[in-house]
């Protein structure tokens, strides 16, 4: 009996925190990301709102915790170019964060330049 009820503590357990996990930000590809991103910024230079074509902000200025913060509030004030992002649909802003991301400063493998 008590062997039972243990293994089925177990199976709810992992029924649960799978769940769970499939509620947490979405994957994307990481390759389209950086497309996406870079073109965001070139846009928003073309149309005379951006200094410079590339992004301000590079993956390793912050650390994973960061990145997934901004991206569950939806705050994306801090990287400019609002009537870009505003555009972008959700499979993009998955793709940069995916990106932004992989490439934070505490992923393993952290962008190296901008």
């Amino acid at each position: 009996m008590f062997r039972k009820l243990v293994v089925t503590a177990m199976a709810l357990f992992f029924v649960f925190s799978t769940i769970g996990a499939g509620f947490a930000l979405d994957k994307g590809n990481k390759r389209k990301g950086k497309y996406t991103y870079r073109k965001v910024y070139k846009a928003c230079f073309e149309r005379g709102d951006a200094e410079s074509k590339t992004p301000v902000i590079s993956p390793a200025d912050k650390t994973q915790a960061e990145w997934e913060a901004i991206f569950t509030s939806k705050d994306y004030a801090q990287f400019g170019c609002k009537e870009e992002w505003n555009n972008l649909n959700d499979t993009q802003v998955t793709d940069i964060y995916t990106y932004l991301f992989e490439h934070a400063s505490d992923s393993p493998t952290p962008a190296k330049c901008k």
